[in-house]
């Protein structure tokens, strides 16, 4: 075997490896009680939401025609009984602030932290992964999980919107008519995009789990921070430092319903959390490679 086949056949096999520590770590994320709890809660907010408009609807109270320009909530939740489809997008802005980040903070506390409060962490550096290739795996594994947690929300919102409200052609909260179908399409691009919203989120909380070796003071600490965040964007006083702040545009989702795109915020959006998961992944890693791990 030549040089060049034997230095292909390496790179494939540490490939397939990679591969395989990620799909394992996934597997025991998904199997963890309390991962499939949050999938649940997620899950049921569409529902609660629904039923909530549903009798308001049927009161005869609810079910406004408008469409405006204002926050992506309101906006969304008048033209729920028009169209189901506008539950997803509800859903996602309901979820956005505080359900979604919590699971997201948990897992990712949880990534590192946790297994060194299992005991289980040393026994993983032994294998031949290393710790920046367990490190990685551990992110993506997060990464997946902020995909999955949005879709759960999604597909649930949209069964639920199918049930209780008409489909079809919808109204954009800009007063165009577009069709089921690319609403669809918008719905799925709009779900993409609040998952690349948490990676910020999701990177800070692999960083806080380095830090430490117990699990829930690392998922504690996640989920805390992401809540002091979102609060100090909400004081008026600080506009200053609000745009720097990985939480800021995250509602910007909606102008995707909008006709035409804007696209400003979203671009402000993406790479706010580009720069979040490369300083905090860069932290993550500095501290993890050289840390003393005992257990």
């Amino acid at each position: 075997m030549s040089p060049a086949d034997t230095a292909g056949a390496g790179v494939r096999v540490r490939r397939s490896w990679s591969l395989g520590l990620f799909a394992g770590e996934f597997t025991v994320t998904l199997r963890r009680w309390r991962t499939l709890a949050l999938l649940a809660v997620l899950a049921a907010v569409p529902v609660l939401v629904g039923i909530a408009v549903k009798i308001e609807s049927d009161g005869g109270s609810g079910g406004g025609h408008g469409g405006g320009d204002g926050g992506a909530g309101p906006a969304f939740m008048a033209q729920v009984t028009n169209n189901g489809l506008f539950l997803v997008f509800t859903a996602l802005a309901a979820t956005l602030p505080f359900f979604l980040p919590m699971a997201v903070g948990v897992v990712a506390g949880d990534a590192i932290a946790g297994e060194a409060s299992a005991g289980t962490l040393r026994y993983l550096l032994v294998a031949p992964a290393g710790r920046t290739r367990l490190l990685l795996a551990k992110y993506a594994t997060t990464v997946a999980f902020c995909l999955l947690a949005t879709l759960v929300v999604a597909v649930s919102a949209l069964a639920v919107g199918a049930l209780l409200f008409p489909l079809g052609d919808l109204t954009t909260i800009s007063g165009t008519r577009i069709t089921f179908g690319e609403g669809l399409a918008r719905a799925l691009l709009i779900a993409l995009v609040v998952a690349a919203s948490l990676l910020g989120a999701a990177a800070l909380g692999l960083f806080v789990s380095t830090l430490t070796n117990s699990g829930i003071a690392a998922m504690a600490t996640t989920v805390g921070l992401l809540t002091t965040v979102q609060i100090v964007d909400q004081i008026p006083q600080l506009h200053a430092v609000q745009p720097y702040l990985f939480p800021h545009y995250w509602l910007s989702f909606a102008d995707l319903m909008r006709e035409p795109v804007y696209w400003d915020d979203l671009q402000k959006n993406l790479g706010l959390q580009a720069l979040y998961v490369a300083v905090f992944g860069s932290a993550a890693w500095a501290r993890f490679t050289t840390k003393d791990i005992t257990t």
